[in-house]
Parts: structure tokens; sequence; C-alpha cells
């Protein structure tokens, strides 16, 4: 028995140790390595030079990359090769691990990183001995990642000791809502995630948390949060929150918007703060909301052969903005057909924020050929999806018969004959039989 576990242990070690060495799921990420060119300055921005850049992920220190002993291609300076230990495994997602031979790669630039303390308020605090620790003393980088389809966005903090090409991921920032939207109305959530290195000296001098928006040049500060002294610095944002012990506990600087409005759509951006290192990523909100058709007058006068009708279609509640109304007609013959936009007016803004905007159409019943009538629809196509109105439309004293009309009305003249025929038969009988 003491054989078998024995046995049974050595090959729980052995197992772990081969997937430590062979099973690092981990991708090779191919990476635009940026950095300022020596010497060219004077601009408002300043020259950048790209190289092509591998980063090897693993999540064990100790563990060797299994692409170590591979050859460099050609098209990759070695100087370039970085080989990346991330414990919390960010640089693992499946959404940076595409398929072998895939055209879709994920985006990924890794830059080099300057520590420094931060002068924001709610920042400031994480800095204020003054004093900058020898750990800093060391190269390094910092990279931002998205993955395939929008999935993720990562950035990360990396530390590499002097004139090596091994650095340690010290502060990792995700997102897994890189794109949201939303209806109007309804709470929000915007997934901010980081994760710090125990190992990092600094890392229990406590952190900060910052969202950001932006949109078309505007800016404005939505939340900020001093976890050092447990402050929320004052702004102008009602209805932002975060969820303090989820932030503390497990490092989720999610910012929940607690009713969705037309002004949150935009770029917001969360910061998160370390004692003189920095992680930040974007998250797109798009606040979409279909619009409300309705058709006046309804329903529809009743019309005679010749008369012009108007009808109305007011779209109302929507956003975005971008919209297409259309007309369209299904006659009692069962067909549908389109009777264009008609006369489409301006967008109005409501009070808040959401547009509006109406078409008329003229039915004409003499040009547009609408029989005997049948079903008007306003159809308007939207980002929110897609919404119809319907109203009949009846025509009376219709001029030309259909072919179904002709039919019955020979019908009921051969009936109409026949009784004639047979109430005179029957007086010429009754007539000749009195004469007798």
């Amino acid at each position: 028995m003491t054989t078998i576990s024995t046995t049974y242990k050595l090959s729980l070690v052995a197992l772990s140790c081969f997937i430590q060495v062979y099973g690092n799921s981990c991708p090779v990420l191919e990476c635009w390595f940026l950095q300022e060119k020596v010497g060219r300055g004077g601009g408002l921005t300043a020259a950048m030079s790209q190289e092509k850049s591998l980063l090897h992920v693993r999540t064990d220190a100790h563990s060797r990359h299994p692409e170590s002993g591979q050859q460099v291609p050609s098209d990759v300076n070695a100087e370039r090769v970085y080989y990346i230990t991330d414990p919390a495994a960010t640089l693992c997602h499946p959404s940076l691990n595409p398929p072998r031979g895939s055209v879709q790669k994920p985006q990924c630039e890794i830059t080099p990183f300057l520590p420094q303390p931060s002068t924001l308020q709610w920042a400031a605090a994480l800095t204020d001995s003054g004093l900058s620790p020898i750990y800093l003393q060391a190269d390094w980088f910092s990279a931002a990642v998205q993955g395939l389809n929008r999935q993720l966005a990562l950035a990360s903090v990396m530390r590499a000791p002097t004139a090596t090409k091994e650095p340690n991921v010290v502060l990792s920032l995700s997102s897994k809502t890189v794109s949201v939207k939303s209806r109007l109305g309804v709470p929000v959530v915007l997934d901010c995630r980081f994760w710090t290195d125990s190992s990092f000296p600094l890392s229990g001098s406590g952190f900060a948390v910052e969202w950001r928006y932006q949109f078309r040049g505007d800016g404005r500060l939505v939340l900020a949060y001093d976890g050092k002294t447990d402050r929320l610095a004052e702004t102008q944002e009602d209805g932002a929150t975060l969820d303090f012990p989820g932030l503390h506990q497990k490092g989720n600087a999610s910012l929940i918007l607690q009713e969705a409005k037309v002004h949150h759509s935009g770029t917001y951006i969360c910061t998160v703060y370390l004692p003189y290192l920095l992680a930040q990523v974007a998250v797109d909100l798009e606040i979409v909301e279909p619009p409300s058709l309705s058709i006046y007058p309804s329903p529809l006068p009743l019309a005679v052969p010749g008369q012009v009708v108007t009808v109305q279609c007011e779209a109302s509640g929507f956003a975005p903005l971008t919209m297409e109304l259309n007309w369209e007609f299904l006659g009692a013959d069962g067909k549908s057909r389109s009777l264009g936009s008609g006369s489409v007016t301006g967008h109005r803004q409501a009070w808040d924020g959401t547009y509006s905007q109406s078409t008329r159409l003229e039915l004409d019943t003499t040009k547009l050929d609408l029989g005997r009538g049948g079903e008007v629809s306003c159809v308007a196509v939207h980002p929110g999806g897609s919404r119809r109105a319907s109203v009949t439309f009846n025509v009376i004293g219709f001029s030309t018969p259909s072919m179904e009309d002709s039919m019955a009305m020979v019908g009921v003249a051969l009936v109409l004959y026949g009784l004639i025929k047979l109430v005179s038969w029957t007086f010429t009988s009754s007539g000749s039989n009195n004469t007798e």
C-alpha cells in the first residue's frame, strides 16, 4: 500500500513538472516596440521609432520558456525579444492566442516606462515620503494589448533587472468590456480590474483609482478615489460609484453607472495608481435606444378615388440620431411595396438628450395605384433595432372593378336573369291554364 501511495505521489510530481515545462499555454505576442527617436525634437509630438518585438510569456518564474532555444525570426531584432513572467496570467487570455495561421492578431505595443510620483490630489499620498526606493533602479516597460474582437484590453507595467530581457509584471490592469452598448435607464458596469505583485516592495503602500470621460474633445473627471486614505474626490458626476469592498479585496475597480443616460456615451479611461507606477485602459460606452413610433391621424379617414390623404409618422425617444424612416404599403392582394421615405424633417433633441424625427406622406389614390386600399406602415431602421407602426387605409367607390368583382357581378347577373326567366315562365304558364 505504501509503495502504491509513493508511486502515486511521484506521478503527480512528474505531471506537475511536465505541465510547468511543456504545458505553457501562454502565447508568444508579436508587438511593436515604440520609443522616442534620439535627437529628434522640437515638435509638439516627439518623433517615435518602432521595431518588431516578441514577448514570450510564462506564469511561473521558475519554469523555463519552451521557446527560449528557438531561433529568432529574421525580421525581429534579438534585442527586442523579451521573456516575461506574469503570475496573474492576464497575458495568457485566450483572446491573445489566435489559432495558428490566423490573419487576425492581437494589437500589442511595448514602450519604456519611467516610474515617477503623481501630483494628482487623489494619488499624491502614495509617495508622500518623497524618497525613491532602490527597487526602482531597473529597466521598466509598459505594454498595451488588445485581444481579438476587442474581447480584452490590457495594460501591464513590468520591471526587469538592468540590462536583462526578463521582465516581471508588477501591475496589471484589464477590462473585458472594451465596447459596451446599453439601453436608457438601466445600470451599466464598465469592467476594470487590477492585480499587483505582492513581492513589489511598495504594494502595501496603497493605491488610487481614477475614471475620466472623453467624447469629441470634451473631457471630465467622473470619479477619483484615494485607496490609501479612503477618500473620494469631489466631482460633478452624479450616479457613478465603485464596489468598494470588491475594490479593496479583489482589485475590482469597475465603474458603476446607476442609470444610463444619453450623455454617458463616450470613452471612459480607467487609471490605477501605485506608488510611482500607473496603468490605464479605455472602455467605449454607447447608449442605444430604439425609437417609439406613432402614426396620425389614426384611424385614417375613408378616401374616394382621386382624393389625397396625408399621413404622418413620428419617431421619438431614440439615440443615437442615426436612423432611416420609410413607408410601406401592403395591398388587399397581399403584395407589399415601398412608398419611399416621404418628406422627412430634421432631428429635434429633447431635454433628456434623445432625438425625434417625423416624416409625412401624401397618399394620392390616383398616382400611387393604391387600389381599394390596404395597410400603410411606417418603418424605422435604427442601430437599436427596427420598429414598425401600421394603419389601415380604405378607398370606397373604387371606379375600376377587380377581376374577382367582375366575376361576382356576372354571377349575380346570371342569377337575376334566371329568376326573371323563371317568374316570366310561371306567369305565362298560369295565364295559359286560365284561358283554357
